[in-house]
């Protein structure tokens, strides 16, 4: 089969042939329609990421497609079932292994693209603002970074929570998405100035980072009293450093969110939050922007896309014609 293969932290990935794996004790094989590439794959790329699986290995977290086969001790899943999955690595193949217990299976209202990009960045972003932030309507909740693959999710969302949304992004173009995905105020990272624009608007209840750096910190600035501050990652390649005086003085909370975390200490969140979020989409208010479909053969493209912040929303690379 074809793969995206990962042999040296020092090389790019390249496609190549390898052997079709067969699923072990407790795994599905799936025939893989797409793949959602995501930011962490570019950490993954360099050994850096906190699960960077050992060497070699192939890229791609999560995946939409049909059961092919299954492992011993599988139950509730048949040849034939229509299922998305993180997996964490092996999604950039046309054939992949994964846990059974990772897989959830798909609404009829669900394509294979949409499936393969949803439950990294919704998951990610639902878990956030409701688990962990607890944001409540009409409060205001600022997105950074919210023309990426998590941030046009956490605008939607959080729109959908009731909150008033204020989206930060670079350039004309990729405010007009995060706006279509229901933004009530946007902010130029280009040239804006974030503390005094949300100054302005009042300050922020919650505010939901991807980005890090000094956006972060003009973020954390503009926070109400009993704000609550989300990292989310570090885009920027700058990881903040906190004051805790700073925090005390205005009652200020920064909580970190790791959704592939939860599969290991509490995996009913995890999945709880996916059945909501299965159920928003199903009901239409969920819509996922895909910006880029491209084929197996130009996934190194796909992730040079996600290098060079040219896309907006998902990147998805498409496997099979199922």
């Amino acid at each position: 089969m074809r793969a995206f293969y990962l042999t040296d932290h020092e090389a790019p990935a390249e496609l190549c042939d390898i052997s079709v794996p067969a699923p072990a004790k407790g795994e599905i094989r799936l025939r893989i329609a797409a793949c959602g590439l995501n930011f962490a794959d570019l950490l993954m790329q360099k050994g850096t990421y906190q699960d960077t699986p050992e060497l070699p290995f192939v890229l791609g977290m999560e995946v939409s497609g049909i059961v092919d086969a299954l492992g011993e001790g599988v139950e509730g899943f048949a040849p034939g079932d229509r299922v998305a999955v993180f997996g964490g690595k092996g999604g950039l193949a046309e054939y992949g292994c994964f846990e059974a217990n990772r897989a959830v299976k798909l609404p009829d209202s669900m394509g294979w693209t949409d499936a393969a990009g949803f439950q990294i960045a919704y998951g990610t972003s639902h878990l956030a603002l409701d688990h962990r932030a607890r944001l409540q309507p009409g409060e205001t909740l600022l997105v950074l970074g919210a023309a990426g693959g998590v941030g046009l999710t956490a605008v939607e969302i959080g729109k959908l929570m009731g909150a008033r949304v204020v989206a930060c992004a670079r350039g004309k173009d990729k405010l007009e998405a995060a706006k279509a995905a229901g933004a009530d105020h946007l902010i130029d990272a280009t040239d804006g100035d974030i503390r005094a624009e949300m100054k302005a608007l009042g300050g922020a209840d919650v505010v939901y980072d991807p980005v890090g750096g000094e956006q972060f910190t003009a973020a954390f600035r503009s926070c109400r009293p009993e704000g609550r501050i989300l990292t989310i990652g570090f885009a920027s390649g700058d990881v903040p450093q906190i004051k805790a005086n700073h925090l005390m003085v205005k009652n200020l909370s920064v909580m970190g969110l790791y959704w592939g975390g939860y599969l290991a200490f509490r995996p009913e969140v995890l999945t709880g939050s996916l059945a909501q979020l299965m159920a928003w989409h199903g009901e239409g208010r969920l819509k996922p922007h895909v910006s880029n479909v491209l084929p197996l053969d130009r996934a190194a493209e796909g992730m040079e896309l996600l290098r060079s912040r040219k896309s907006t929303g998902k990147v998805v690379i498409t496997i099979a014609d199922l």
